[in-house]
């Protein structure tokens, strides 16, 4: 598992999904998360930097993991997701200050996503507000992001949920380059007018 959480960890920082410190990662495992542990840099992982706590309640291990703890399991209780990836992508976060929703123009990320939804809260960073408003939103969605602060992404396993993360983050440079040029793009989607009603 710590295999797992490395090469994920690994590949958000040398994507630039995060920060040295930023991001964090988890996996459920019964009625058990495995989580990072709080300011640990995921493009470093070592062993030490999965913490292993409860699912529904506070232990001894809870200090130690990420401060989205409250977020992550929250997720866990109200979807089917087995892992979470969180991130903070420079594209992703500058689309999430201009919309309320983000509708890809590509095609893969047309195909995966459809659409993401904004939300903008006060306190963007493991409050109960996020832990309620994420996990609600991910129950119909793979991937949500957090106005100025980043996507949180579920999965099966953490490499899909990497998918969902790094997929937006290519569609929101590309429409970030769009707006750059200031030009109309030409649609070649079937049905494509329907992506954002999604």
């Amino acid at each position: 598992m710590h295999e797992q959480f490395a090469a994920i960890g690994r590949d958000l920082f040398q994507s630039g999904a995060i920060s040295s410190h930023g991001g964090n990662l988890s996996v459920r495992v019964g009625d058990r998360v495995l989580i990072t542990r709080r300011g640990s840099m995921l493009g470093r992982l070592g062993e030490r930097d999965i913490i292993e706590t409860a699912l529904e309640h506070d232990d001894s291990e809870v200090a130690l993991a990420s401060t989205e703890i409250v977020v992550h399991r929250a997720i866990y209780a109200k979807t089917n997701g087995l892992a979470i990836v969180h991130a903070h992508p420079v594209h992703t976060i500058m689309r999430s200050l201009l919309e309320d929703e983000i509708v890809p123009i590509d095609s893969e990320a047309s195909y995966l996503l459809h659409k993401v939804p904004v939300f903008s809260l006060p306190l963007t960073a493991g409050s109960s507000e996020v832990a309620e408003v994420v996990s609600e939103g991910l129950k119909e969605y793979k991937i949500v992001c957090l106005r100025g602060h980043g996507p949180f992404a579920i999965g099966s396993v953490l490499e899909e949920a990497f998918q969902w993360v790094s997929a937006l983050e290519v569609a929101c440079h590309l429409l970030n380059l769009r707006d750059q040029l200031g030009q109309e793009c030409k649609e070649y989607r079937e049905h494509g007018e329907e992506y954002g009603k999604w």
